[in-house]
């Protein structure tokens, strides 16, 4: 299902569910919620020759949520400075309060929901595509007790055109060496309700096909996850494996994979373990500024397997989020060691020596 196509279906039965008809008694009410987001960013980095870092617009969001009855439509689109994208758009049905589906551009049911990661940085299961990714596609999800199953096929991601960068969700991408992209997945997630506790496993399976060869091949992940509530921290434990076929025809021998997302391209290596270790605390303070502070340390570390252009990555992101109603500061110290977007050439890739970088980043959002 292309991006047009989804994107397209869910414009037109959400017009449906607000357009009147033929009026009658039995009409149930239309419920229509506009929302959104904007962001202002500051990033400093010291692998950068900018001493004094970068303070400028980083996001403004559209939120659409409609509901009739038991019909619904919960949409996103976000502005960025260098491209706009699509972040989910599904419309779907409740058929109970245990079933629901949902068809369009939906989040992808794999590993910790909704985020593995407490800061804006997020954790580094997110830029390997293992975290707040959207694909295009039909989910239903099925609550039975304190069991939560979800089960998925995507057709493609959020956007069919793996050469388009400019995209939230991290997914396979063309370049002019790899000409790949992503062409099937099937999710299926199950998750127990354990008091305040929730653990988890995850299974996925596609195809990539690549665009000049036309050549295909499989991937799967497998992931377990323990999201825990001790009164006011919040532990998070999880660990993925993860597998790309290689082949001449997928232009990958060398164990690489082109991903792709806020107009970049990197390359991540075609198989590892990744581990998660998450720990946050909540401080209640309620004055006139902050209500409450999370403070986080996330950390992931990329485990690859001993082939030569390869090495292993971590990403630990130590912060804070100060929250007064809808304003949300994030205030984060990234680190990494071979990690993209945190001055390493990809994950689990070796380019050359390997040091540790760090950069600060602060986010300030109202989300109304």
């Amino acid at each position: 299902m292309s991006k047009t196509l989804s994107g397209g279906l869910v414009l037109f039965l959400g017009v449906l569910l607000v357009s009147p008809g033929e009026a009658s008694a039995d009409d149930e009410e239309v419920d229509v919620k506009l929302g959104g987001a904007i962001r202002l960013n500051y990033g400093w980095k010291d692998y950068d020759d900018d001493s004094d870092g970068q303070f400028d617009f980083e996001l403004f969001a559209v939120d659409v949520d409609i509901t009739k009855g038991n019909w619904f439509v919960d949409s996103q689109f976000r502005f960025y400075q260098s491209f706009n994208a699509i972040h989910h758009a599904e419309v779907g049905y409740h058929f109970d309060d245990s079933n629901r589906l949902a068809v369009g551009v939906s989040q992808v049911p794999f590993g910790i929901s909704p985020y593995a990661s407490h800061g804006f940085w997020f954790g580094g299961t997110y830029y390997l595509g293992f975290e707040d990714d959207y694909d295009s596609g039909i989910k239903w999800t099925h609550t039975s007790g304190d069991w939560t199953f979800d089960s998925a096929y995507f057709f493609n991601s959020e956007y069919d055109n793996s050469a388009r960068y400019g995209r939230y969700s991290f997914d396979v991408a063309s370049t002019d060496t790899r000409d790949n992209k992503e062409d099937g997945q099937a999710n299926f997630r199950a998750q127990y309700q354990l008091g305040p506790h929730v653990i988890g496993g995850s299974l996925q399976a596609g195809k990539i096909r690549n665009r000049t060869t036309n050549d295909t091949g499989n991937h799967v992940a497998a992931a377990v996850h323990f999201d825990g509530h001790f009164d006011s921290w919040n532990l998070q434990l999880q660990h993925i494996y993860y597998d790309f076929d290689t082949a001449p025809g997928l232009q990958n021998t060398d164990h690489r994979i082109a991903m792709s997302a806020f107009d970049f391209p990197f390359e991540i290596a075609t198989e590892a373990n990744v581990t998660s270790f998450n720990l946050a605390k909540t401080f209640t303070v309620g004055n006139q500024f902050v209500d409450k502070v999370v403070c986080y340390n996330d950390f992931t570390y990329t485990a690859t397997s001993n082939k030569p252009g390869l090495t292993d990555s971590i990403q630990n992101v130590t912060g804070c989020t100060l929250i007064k109603d809808g304003l949300y500061t994030y205030i984060d110290w990234i680190a990494g060691k071979n990690m993209w977007f945190a001055g390493g050439p990809g994950i689990g890739v070796f380019d050359g020596p390997e040091k540790w970088h760090s950069r600060l980043n602060i986010n300030i959002g109202y989300y109304f």
